[in-house]
């Protein structure tokens, strides 16, 4: 799995001072990534439901997606963009391994 793709999300939130970007992935989100992802923050992943939800949490972003899809969502507060490199670096390494 390779993130090919990033975009400004539609959801706005820019008037809270946070803003948020999809990743694109090339291929559907799976349990073995989500898992990777837990020790960024607060986790919470509700793979009972028929569309599987994560979310993580931390003070200056937050990472949610759903299992299946080809995208997932990182909002970061503006005052903390400097987070959004070292979560990306994060993730790349993630879907090399």
């Amino acid at each position: 799995m390779k993130i090919i793709g990033k975009r400004p999300s539609r959801e706005k939130c820019a008037e809270s001072g946070w803003f948020a970007t999809d990743y694109l992935m090339d291929a559907p989100i799976d349990r073995e990534f989500i898992l990777k992802l837990k020790s960024l923050g607060g986790f919470v992943y509700l793979d009972m439901l028929k569309q599987p939800f994560f979310k993580i949490e931390n003070n200056y972003y937050m990472i949610k997606g759903i299992e299946g899809n080809d995208y997932f969502r990182i909002a970061v507060h503006g005052k903390h963009e400097d987070e959004l490199a070292k979560l990306e670096a994060f993730i790349l390494n993630c879907v090399k391994e």
